[in-house]
């Protein structure tokens, strides 16, 4: 079930939306936008003026950009005869109950629903739904920002369709994102799991005296960081197993890293410690705007993305990169 993909509605214009309204307008798609911020309008042509510059840098054709996003007057406005829709509201479940509601009945039959959650299946909002309408209905769900991290975990509900979900898989590598289908619908998906069980050992550690929040930010930035960007957790430990690979690593190491893993921390969090953890990360990097640390942020992203790029080109691969 592929077809083309023109029209796209971007629902809910947080960080997360106008960074997709960017990403389909420099694919060539016509995005409307629907948000009930006063500053809409506002909020949107700056963020095409910010992200310009990093998708051109990623080879796209930015010309126009604006000129393909039209600001909605209302959500049903916004969906009238879209291909597409990418939900970023709140992570409430009784709010997306209600917004899915209407997305289904205002938006075409055949157009995708998708939705951005960092953690709420889609089972758990589409129970009210009609067969044919929770058929269309899955997760869709990015890392932040979207238009530079290419990864989506495309995840369907108990009763999402199988064509959704393989139309939904080729949505987003169309517009250069590298989707994965999780066959198994769990509270924050692989990402977030991944991600909150190093934060949590990560703030254990801070919490211990062990470490300052700068200096394990550049433990993981000078090692961890640097080989994930290149090679994942089970493709790392088979090579740290030398030529005997993961089975070798398991048997001669595997006892002494479960006894490590046995031991890790379960932060206390009283509403002191949280306080003076708060103080830290805000010593450490309070100095700098939100602005300025994403910018950041960003350069070093596009940094990667584009060694990532040039590797593959010399190895004659492409896992890493985008298509244009």
């Amino acid at each position: 079930m592929t077809r083309p993909f023109r029209t796209a509605a971007v629902i809910g214009a947080g960080t997360i939306g106008l960074s997709w309204t960017a990403l389909f307008a420099a694919y060539g798609l016509t995005v409307r936008v629907s948000d009930p911020r006063e500053d809409l309008a506002e909020a949107v042509a700056d963020s095409l003026a910010q992200y310009a510059p990093h998708l051109a840098a990623r080879g796209l054709d930015v010309t126009g950009l604006a000129d393909r996003v039209h600001i909605a007057a209302s959500v049903t406005d916004a969906v009238r005869d879209v291909d597409v829709v990418q939900e970023n509201g709140p992570e409430r479940v009784e709010f997306k109950k209600d917004l899915f509601a209407t997305l289904a009945r205002e938006a075409p039959a055949h157009a995708l629903l998708l939705s951005s959650s960092s953690a709420i299946p889609a089972t758990a909002f589409t129970g009210e739904l009609a067969d044919e309408d929770a058929a269309r209905v899955l997760i869709g769900h990015p890392f932040n920002p979207p238009h530079l991290v290419p990864l989506v975990e495309v995840v369907p509900g108990e009763r999402t369709g199988e064509d959704a979900v393989q139309t939904a898989s080729h949505f987003y590598a169309s517009v250069g994102r590298t989707p994965v289908v999780e066959r198994k619908e769990i509270p924050g998906f692989v990402g977030n799991r991944l991600q909150n069980a190093l934060s949590r050992e990560a703030v254990y550690l801070v919490e211990q005296g062990v470490v300052t929040p700068e200096d394990l930010d550049k433990v993981v930035t000078n090692s961890l960081g640097l080989r994930w960007a290149t090679v994942g957790p089970f493709l790392g430990s088979h090579l740290g197993g030398g030529p005997g690979g993961y089975r070798h690593l398991v048997e001669h190491i595997g006892a002494s890293m479960q006894d490590m893993g046995d031991g890790l921390g379960r932060p206390t969090q009283t509403p002191n410690q949280r306080e003076r953890l708060i103080e830290a990360v805000e010593k450490a990097y309070g100095s700098a705007t939100y602005a300025e640390l994403a910018e950041t942020r960003d350069r070093k992203q596009l940094a990667v993305l584009d060694a990532l790029d040039s590797a593959s080109r010399i190895t004659g691969t492409t896992a890493s990169k985008e298509e244009h």
